[in-house]
């Protein structure tokens, strides 16, 4: 049972989070606690969080007390939230989630925002590079006006992943599985795109001891790492790929390693890309990159 004694006889809602509480506060911060326990009870007491402050006496099913202590228990082997309850929000849009693809980080919503409060012209022709969930590629497809929308992403389960979501949120992307590392077409026309956009793997190895066990023991590497000694591994092809891709004067988006940004932006170059912007995310940390093909 969830609880002993006399708590297992409390059906409250207050009881059940002051166990949700209780049983991970040694685990998590107190702040990310809350929001645990905002998400669980809105989920499986369908209360939203005015709710939850107005009705504390509410009482809950035997069924629902035990669904909330699986979760509870899966939380406190850190498995990720999202994760157990199969879905997150990015940019007021919900996406399914699974092991097979990374969480949408607030990051990601701030690169996708970046974009569309720059990029106004009806009927671009983008790309996304490493697309995972889906989110980057929905949610610009969803905003743009008449926008073709492609994704690209090596994971068979993240492209079945990303066409769900695509779908839940009538939004029309064309997905592509390939390798782009492989050097092989990805069918897309030569100089046909705008804007190619891309959060790729950039934790580097030796990183790994400095990350939280939710991430680390659960999301999929894949998506995550590139070797010590190439930091820039998936930078470097985009920035090819974007110079056979790009029309003239077609954009190139970066999320990046906050460690990396002197380097990427020294690449860009390199392969020929002016008007380098390097910006910061709202923590001030250099976060993403925008390059113009010339």
């Amino acid at each position: 049972m969830l609880y002993a004694s006399k708590q297992d006889q409390d059906l409250s809602m207050n009881a059940t989070t002051t166990f949700i509480r209780e049983s991970l506060k040694e685990l998590y911060p107190t702040e990310e606690i809350n929001s645990f326990s905002r998400w669980i009870l809105e989920e499986i007491c369908n209360l939203s969080p005015q709710q939850q402050i107005l009705r504390k006496d509410t009482q809950l099913s035997h069924f629902d007390k035990e669904r909330i202590r699986t979760i509870v228990k899966r939380l406190q082997k850190m498995e990720p939230l999202q994760y157990i309850i199969g879905k997150t929000e990015f940019y007021g849009l919900n996406f399914e989630v699974n092991p097979s693809v990374l969480i949408p980080r607030p990051e990601t919503e701030e690169l996708v925002h970046m974009i569309l409060q720059t990029e106004k012209k009806s009927g671009l022709h983008v790309l996304d590079i490493g697309s995972g969930s889906g989110c980057i590629a929905v949610s610009l497809a969803k905003h743009l006006t008449n926008a073709t929308v492609h994704a690209i992403d090596i994971s068979e389960k993240a492209i079945a992943t990303a066409r769900i979501n695509a779908t839940q949120n009538k939004a029309t992307v064309e997905f592509i599985q390939a390798d782009i590392l492989s050097g092989k077409s990805t069918g897309i026309t030569h100089h046909s795109l705008d804007l190619i956009v891309s959060n790729p793997p950039y934790i580097k190895e030796n990183e790994k001891t400095t990350m939280l066990d939710n991430v680390l023991l659960y999301e999929p590497h894949q998506a995550l790492f590139v070797p010590d000694n190439d930091p820039l591994l998936f930078y470097r092809r985009i920035a090819d790929i974007g110079r056979d891709l790009l029309k003239k004067d077609g954009r190139l988006y970066f999320e990046i390693n906050t460690a990396c940004g002197a380097i990427t932006l020294e690449m860009l170059k390199e392969q020929g890309y002016n008007h380098l912007e390097l910006i910061q995310d709202l923590s001030g940390r250099d976060r993403f990159i925008k390059a113009i093909h010339k």
